[in-house]
């Protein structure tokens, strides 16, 4: 019997052994904006496009890359709505451990939480997995660390990752660029470049997003002008 006569059925498996939900949940991050991440010696970037239905969407307005902690940053993608709620229920559970313990959730701990968080909406009726991936950037035990989270829950630490359009394309151009003894400097680089390679139009400070964790172990978003400047030495 075919697959999709369990599409509508999230708690049955198909003979295959497939949930189809989460199969299109995965067909919906695919679809969206490319996103991107590299782990270097000494921090870690997170890097994504911002292209906006129409140029009547005041940009500013739109952040695909947003803080969990001031140590940790997370960027999607997927649907946008989905990423909303993620976050609200991350951020919550990193102000619980905070309040609890007097000291900042753990990077691999909060990455746990919100994968558990994912992969219950796999297996409960009335509901639909999320359809979006996200990577999870921040420091663990003093060294940095990216993670990847994906709709069925399941989550694993990156050196470099892609998700969204062009991953295939975006992740065989990081393999041919990563080295072990990369710089914070030349991951940004390194990202910004992925970026172009796959994109349509003009790359500027405006229509993409650039987040990092440096040394200092805080993670900030790039202004603009930043990623304007980048741009600049990369040409």
């Amino acid at each position: 019997m075919a697959d999709s006569q369990y599409s509508f059925s999230l708690t049955t498996f198909s003979p295959t052994g497939k949930l189809v939900q989460i199969e299109y949940a995965l067909m919906a991050v695919a679809a969206g904006q490319t996103s991107l991440g590299i782990r270097a010696a000494n921090g870690v970037v997170i890097a994504t496009e911002k292209k906006l239905p129409t140029t009547l969407v005041d940009e500013t307005s739109v952040h695909k890359i947003q803080s969990l902690t001031p140590g940790i940053g997370v960027v999607y993608s997927g649907m946008g709505p989905d990423s909303r709620v993620l976050v609200r229920r991350s951020r919550k559970q990193a102000q619980q451990y905070q309040r609890l313990h007097k000291e900042t959730i753990p990077l691999s701990q909060l990455v746990r939480e919100t994968a558990a968080v994912m992969q219950e909406y796999t297996q409960s009726g009335g509901v639909r997995p999320f359809g979006v991936s996200l990577l999870v950037a921040g420091y663990d035990d003093h060294c940095p660390q990216l993670y990847q989270i994906d709709p069925s829950g399941s989550y694993f630490p990156w050196k470099a990752t892609a998700i969204g359009k062009n991953v295939c394309n975006a992740k065989t151009f990081l393999e041919k660029r990563y080295t072990d003894e990369m710089e914070l400097e030349d991951a940004i680089h390194t990202a910004i470049l992925t970026l172009k390679e796959g994109f349509e139009g003009q790359v500027s400070g405006k229509n993409i997003e650039v987040g990092i964790v440096g040394p200092d172990c805080k993670f900030r978003v790039l202004t603009p002008i930043e990623v304007d400047d980048y741009l600049g030495e990369v040409d």
